[in-house]
């Protein structure tokens, strides 16, 4: 069966490159349905384009004189996920909370990658968070969204050592290395329907 995705992103579109890379090397059996950008400089917009993806720019400034800005603006989201057919959103350095509106058209069916072996050091800056706290070990997350931010059920993660001398920015490469090839894992077990969620555990049956 092949999973149709729906990949939000606000910036360069790393893990949406990991994503359309492991769709063509033939290890996750998916297919990008629409790639959505709250930002019109998101530098994956053009990257998908040039793979022929439809991508489109959703302005939040268009929604400014609604009374719940976030949640009509999640609506409109939902929207257009819904009429390009998606089944499962994919969250790739999407720099917005998303809202319950949202959340609940896609409940169990929407993941995100975090930077950090949650639950520690969830939210922004999660490298910076790691190395201040003196953490030997950080890593990343790919979890399913709920309400609470980076709250949702783990999926699967990746452990990386934390080196002497090591900075936010040599950390953040290193982990963004094995965003790369965990993130697309974690779809691909989505896609084969071998995620069961059991309270706050993920358990990965067998294919």
């Amino acid at each position: 069966m092949t999973l149709a995705l729906g990949v939000l992103i606000s910036g360069r579109g790393s893990n949406l490159v990991a994503i359309l890379d492991a769709i063509q090397q033939g290890t996750l059996n998916a297919a990008v349905k629409v790639v959505v950008s709250n930002k019109a400089t998101a530098g994956g917009l053009e990257l998908a384009k040039q793979r022929g993806i439809q991508t489109v720019f959703l302005d939040p400034k268009a929604f400014a004189k609604e009374i719940n800005q976030r949640e009509a603006y999640d609506l409109a989201v939902g929207k257009l996920l819904q009429e390009h057919g998606v089944e499962c959103v994919a969250l790739a350095g999407y720099m917005r909370i998303v809202t319950p509106a949202l959340i609940r058209l896609f409940l169990s069916k929407m993941v995100n990658i975090h930077p950090s072996l949650l639950p520690a050091f969830p939210g922004l800056d999660a490298q910076r968070q790691a190395l201040e706290h003196g953490t030997k070990v950080s890593g990343c997350s790919v979890h399913f969204v709920t309400e609470g931010v980076d709250e949702g059920q783990i999926i699967c993660q990746k452990a990386v050592v934390i080196q002497e001398g090591d900075t936010v920015e040599s950390l953040s490469a290193r982990i963004l290395e094995q965003e790369h090839q965990l993130y697309p894992q974690a779809l691909q077990f989505m896609a084969q329907g071998r995620l069961k969620v059991e309270g706050r555990t993920v358990r990965i049956l067998q294919s």
